[in-house]
């Protein structure tokens, strides 16, 4: 028994007809944008979905700087919780035994930041990231606010409170440099 020889496998022109490969990708509904901008290189990708518009490309320092402001948030918080009298003299100079509560209070709410901060320091997704450094942000502007009308109804200031007040324009700079950042699209390579 003889076999035949098969004939010679055929090159489908199909595949290099850039016109017919164009309609095959619109039927399949691959290849173009969709609503978030996002182009879909097959369907797997668009069913699954693009991980990879959740991958942070994340500026330098970033988790450094996450983690500066949780630690600080967090001694800041209990320096107020159980020295409220020590933390309002250093800024203020003034010894006001009414602000204890007051000062409790403001260490509750650092206390809330910071896990805030911690939370964010550990995640991945941008979104979060985002949001964390846009928290700090309102918070060292409301401060730089509050510190400053404080002071001018005073009219005594002091050396700590104007390195206080330098210090949260500094950190609000610094923050809102890293929100910037991070909310800018990648270039697409």
């Amino acid at each position: 028994m003889a076999s035949k020889p098969h004939p010679p496998l055929m090159k489908k022109h199909s595949q290099t007809d850039l016109v017919s490969r164009l309609k095959t990708r619109k039927i399949l509904g691959v290849g173009g944008e969709d609503d978030d901008g996002e182009v879909h290189r097959s369907k797997i990708s668009q069913m699954l979905g693009n991980e990879m518009k959740f991958a942070v490309r994340e500026p330098v320092g970033l988790r450094m700087w996450i983690l500066f402001s949780a630690v600080m948030f967090t001694l800041m918080a209990l320096m107020a919780l159980a020295l409220p009298n020590q933390l309002y003299e250093v800024v203020f100079d003034d010894q006001l035994s009414a602000t204890r509560v007051s000062v409790r209070l403001f260490g509750g709410a650092l206390l809330s930041i910071s896990l805030i901060m911690w939370n964010g320091l550990y995640t991945a997704e941008k979104v979060i990231i985002q949001w964390t450094l846009l928290t700090e942000a309102c918070y060292f502007g409301v401060q730089f606010l509050v510190t400053s009308i404080i002071l001018m109804e005073t009219g005594s200031v002091s050396n700590a409170a104007i390195l206080l007040l330098l210090s949260q324009v500094l950190f609000l700079i610094v923050t809102l440099a890293y929100y910037y950042h991070l909310g800018r699209r990648p270039k697409k390579i």
